[in-house]
């Protein structure tokens, strides 16, 4: 049954293509229901691909490659922090500013490192169960970071919803001013949120250089983490919208390749395109729909304590 082994392989690359889109947006939601709008996700994103993979290569582990992505991704979302939550910068202007420096630090790192080659993170093999069609390699196939983006997506839907943290979290959100004065570190909590949103946009970049496209390339996010900003939005703001949304964009990414291969005379840098024309189609449907009123009431606003 060729056609439901080809259906499979489709299945499964559209959940590979939508993981690195759901870490990085699995972080950002975080950053957000503190009230800190963090446009820093792309440069996180390169700079954890550029310094996974060159820790990976020079020392032949992925492992530790991944933990090195994830403390790069946080380390610069400390630059992030100490501008927009610490001296109350612009937070627009802080992240701008933030992508910008990681997009030339990983330049500089992973330009020793271009045309080489690392063997593909391993995927999971269940006899009897990855051979299973249809869904067999989609589920039981994968590599580890598709399995941590859903323990990550649980953990924060039920941190959110379920324990104090993250109901102090999505107080600060609310109300900055509400939280301080019952007594809440706000610019403290924020930097929390924030680091973490770091550590998970490093791992996105960790799946693109060690496990997606195990090589390195100076422009390999592609975007990717914009589109993460994007599905916070277009999620309003919902762990699980977030999980539909990320799946959702691998599918437009990975369907535009196959047309692409089915030589239907559509303009390559077209279907290119598609994947970010249906970010644009997506953000006007939320708009006119007025999704974006489940956004965090503090979202974007400076804190100064009172002195």
């Amino acid at each position: 049954m060729p056609e439901f082994t080809i259906l499979g392989a489709v299945l499964a690359s559209i959940v590979a293509a939508a993981t690195p889109l759901l870490l990085a947006a699995l972080g950002e939601l975080v950053a957000e229901r503190g009230g800190t709008l963090n446009l820093g996700v792309e440069g996180m994103m390169i700079v954890g691909a550029a310094v996974g993979y060159a820790t990976a290569y020079g020392s032949g582990s992925l492992l530790l490659g991944t933990a090195a992505a994830v403390a790069a991704g946080v380390l610069l979302s400390l630059v992030f922090a100490g501008l927009a939550i610490w001296l109350a910068a612009n937070q627009v202007a802080s992240g701008l500013a933030t992508t910008i420096l990681g997009l030339g630090i990983a330049g500089l790192i992973g330009s020793p490192f271009v045309g080489t080659r690392l063997d593909a993170a391993p995927t999971l093999h269940i006899p009897g169960l990855t051979s299973l069609p249809v869904i067999g390699e989609m589920v039981f196939g994968q590599d580890a970071f598709v399995y941590a983006s859903l323990v990550l997506l649980a953990a924060v839907g039920y941190g959110l919803a379920r324990t104090r943290a993250g109901l102090v979290l999505r107080a600060v959100g609310e109300s900055h001013a509400a939280a301080h004065a019952l007594g809440h570190p706000v610019r403290r909590i924020r930097t929390l949120a924030v680091m973490f949103g770091g550590a998970c946009a490093g791992l996105a970049g960790a799946h693109l250089s060690l496990a997606y496209t195990p090589f390195w390339a100076s422009d390999m996010t592609a975007g990717r983490g914009w589109i993460a900003l994007a599905l916070v939005v277009f999620s309003a703001w919902k762990p699980l919208w977030l999980l539909a949304g990320a799946y959702l964009f691998g599918a437009v990414s990975i369907l535009q390749l196959h047309v692409q291969g089915f030589g239907l005379g559509i303009p390559a840098q077209f279907l290119s395109a598609l994947p970010y024309l249906a970010t644009v189609i997506a953000l006007v449907i939320i708009s006119l729909l007025k999704r974006g009123q489940g956004a965090p009431a503090s979202l974007g606003m400076p804190f100064i304590p009172d002195r």
